[in-house]
């Protein structure tokens, strides 16, 4: 586009004559002396790159520094006002300077053989003229007026040009506002909360950077959306207040209009009679139904706890403070004299001590089933002694049992159903099956959880048989056996080594389509082993191997320690061959089981060659692995070593078993450590545990020796 053409020719002319009056009226004789605005766009790049001037440090921010600059020079009082006036709107200064500056650019690339004084004549009508429109209705109305009308004075190229400039120059000041704002919300106290979680979950760099600036923006378009509908009931109330207004007006004069008129209602003669959908609602029957649905609504909708003040509040704050170790009778007799509590108001009262003290609540609501005011049911208790029992208070829940049944209630079916949920919880096995009995003597079919707890009782006490035949008891009722009750039962006749409890187990799980996994193939190969049968749990352990399950530490060790019954270690050394070919690794529990069968080999070495593996892998030997050192020790004559183990199993001796035991106590004897060897079997009544038979031959031979050594 040509700019020459943009102003007319007579314009030119006389822009020299007037520029000296239009410098004066507007202050535009500094605008080139004065520092150009670094952050101004280029028109010809799109605006993609800020235009720089080498002879400027610092950037122009308003129209405002112009108008102070030339005021300065030409000191002219009367110019005074219109200065002050100018400055008031900082929007229009802005608009004015960028506007020149981009505008002065455009008219020194149009005629570059033009002095300054020229172009400052022809920039000063330009500006002139577009001030003039602005002061009709703002920059806005101007734009959008004038796209479709081009002023006059201008050219057609000319305004299109200054309506192009005029919309960047808004354009970029809209994006200041913005940026701006921005700048506040960057430093929002939500941002820079969720700035502060995104760094400590390891969010850095870049991507925090721009979380923030997605963040910030976000809020910002939250507020400046609520500020919108703020706006909007403004403008709503204010239309609302005029209607109303209106109608007023209208209202006062239709009243007017009425007032001569006389109104009067006709005389009723009668009872009035209600007739609803046909009902003769003016009966009286209706009168007793409207009594029964206001008793239905006080059931339904239970009434407000008294409100708790003065010296009752205080009462409520002592009790609340208490310890469980205090009498709080007194306190309770104090609080009822006070409140005179209904049944809600100790509900009320219980639950707001069951959420700050739960060791109170339990000692108060044990105290509350004697007040009469409290009208303690049977719902009552079984609340309590459900409440017990998921604390696994037993003695509390069963006292709390006995004072039911002292007060004349029997316990129904959901609280022996708590009570069978509770027992086996802790397995008491009589308890759980006297609450079972019970509701089948009260015509309950007992459901799956029922079904599960009982059965786990009979599991936790070795009792899988049972426990089989309720499962059986189940499928005859349609109840389909969980996954869990499958594989505890799996697991009971594993640990017992009963192979055709195992194996029926096993069927019926695939009969009920649970496909064997890890877990179920090791039970039945542990199952084998401790039966003596490693044929079966060697087929059991292929054919896992077979529907690709790899096998792990455990079901390797197991598959080892039914080798080790039958003393069979070339298959054993083979089968750990092969799975390390296949990337296998022997772990603590596989280690464990070849130390105790080489230490009854007597292969002291190997033994500890072993052990030193399970110290490599940063692990700690079992307690296991002590007892087969110890036995090996004592057997090979190793004193300081079997001393050693033995000093170490006496510090666990809580956690040794009736088998363990006995292994050490044989140990002691066959070493010739007789005394200890008593001292321990000392330690094994002393836990309860009852000696075989072999042991006590054993026993009574070594004191038998002892004595005879002893008689010459």
């Amino acid at each position: 586009m040509n700019l020459r053409h943009l102003v007319s020719r007579q314009a030119v002319t006389n822009a020299s004559k007037i520029s000296a009056r239009l410098r004066y009226a507007y202050g535009f004789t500094t605008m080139a002396a004065d520092p150009v605005p670094l952050s101004f766009h280029s028109p010809s790049q799109d605006g993609s790159k800020p235009l720089k001037n080498p002879r400027c440090p610092k950037p122009i921010s308003s129209f405002n520094r112009y108008i102070h600059s030339a005021q300065a020079q030409v000191g002219d009082p009367k110019l005074d006002s219109e200065v002050s006036d100018e400055e008031e709107d900082g929007v229009i200064n802005e608009f004015l300077s960028r506007f020149v500056w981009i505008i002065r650019q455009k008219l020194n690339e149009a005629y570059p053989d033009c002095d300054k004084e020229t172009i400052d004549g022809m920039l000063m009508i330009i500006v002139q003229k577009v001030v003039s429109e602005m002061e009709k209705g703002g920059i806005e109305q101007m734009l959008s007026e004038s796209q479709s009308t081009p002023l006059e004075d201008f050219s057609e190229d000319l305004w299109k040009t200054v309506w192009e400039v005029s919309n960047m120059v808004l354009e970029d000041m809209k994006k200041e506002v913005k940026k701006e704002k921005m700048k506040g919300f960057l430093q929002e106290e939500e941002v820079k909360e969720m700035c502060r979680f995104a760094g400590e979950v390891g969010i850095r760099g870049d991507m925090l950077r721009e979380l923030r600036f997605k963040w910030a923006r976000e809020k910002m378009e939250e507020t400046e959306f609520y500020q919108s509908l703020e706006r909007l009931r403004e403008e709503d109330r204010k239309s609302q207040e005029e209607g109303e207004a209106a109608e007023g007006m209208q209202a006062e004069t239709t009243m007017e209009e009425e007032k001569s008129k006389v109104v009067s209602l006709p005389k009723r003669r009668g009872k009035i009679r209600y007739n609803i959908y046909g009902l003769d609602l003016s009966d009286s029957k209706w009168v007793d139904v409207a009594d029964k649905i206001h008793e239905a609504e006080e059931i339904i909708w239970p009434q407000e706890p008294k409100p708790i003040t003065g010296k009752c509040k205080l009462v409520t704050e002592r009790i609340i403070q208490s310890n469980v170790a205090d009498d709080l009778s007194p306190l309770l007799a104090e609080w009822v004299e006070l409140l005179q509590p209904s049944k809600i108001d100790w509900l009320y009262f219980l639950d707001r001590l069951r959420k700050q003290n739960t060791g109170l609540y339990f000692k108060v609501a044990e105290l509350v089933l004697n007040e009469k005011s409290f009208q303690a049911n049977i719902r009552d208790y079984s609340m309590l002694i459900d409440a017990h029992a998921k604390q696994n208070h037993l003695e509390d829940a069963e006292r709390i049992l006995k004072k039911m049944n002292e007060n004349g209630i029997q316990p129904d079916i959901l609280t022996a159903t708590i009570l069978v949920h509770m027992y086996s919880k802790v397995g008491n096995l009589d308890g759980a099956k006297e609450a079972f009995e019970s509701l089948r003597s009260q015509g309950f079919k007992p459901d799956i959880k029922v079904y599960n707890s009982m059965i786990m009782a009979y599991v936790n006490a070795g009792q899988p048989k049972l426990a089989e035949s309720l499962m059986r008891e189940m499928e005859a009722r349609d109840i389909k056996p969980t996954k869990e009750i499958f594989m505890a039962l799996l697991r009971s006749f594993s640990q017992s080594g009963d192979i055709g409890g195992a194996g029926r187990i096993a069927n019926i799980m695939q009969f009920a389509g649970f496909q064997p996994t890890l877990e179920s193939c090791t039970l039945l190969v542990e199952a084998y082993g401790k039966a003596g049968d490693p044929d079966q749990a060697r087929s059991n352990f292929d054919y896992m191997m077979k529907v690709g399950h790899r096998p792990d530490d455990r079901c390797t060790a197991s598959m080892l320690a039914a080798y080790e019954k039958k003393n069979l270690l070339d298959k054993a050394l083979n089968l750990l061959m092969q799975l390390e070919k296949d990337g296998f690794e022997p772990g603590v529990a596989t280690y464990s089981v070849l130390i105790d069968w080489l230490g009854k080999l007597q292969l002291v070495d190997e033994a500890e060659q072993l052990l030193g593996k399970i110290a490599e892998q940063g692990e700690t030997a079992p307690l296991k692995v002590h007892v087969s050192l110890f036995e090996m020790y004592a057997k090979a004559g190793v004193e300081k070593k079997a001393l050693q183990a033995l000093g170490v199993l006496e510090a666990k001796k809580e956690q040794l078993g009736s088998g363990e035991f006995e292994r050490i106590i044989n140990g002691l004897i066959n070493g010739g450590f007789k005394q200890d060897a008593h001292r321990f079997h000392g330690l094994m009544e002393a836990r309860g545990f009852v000696a075989s038979y072999s042991l006590n031959l054993a026993l009574a031979a070594s004191r038998l020796k002892r004595s005879g050594t002893r008689g010459p």
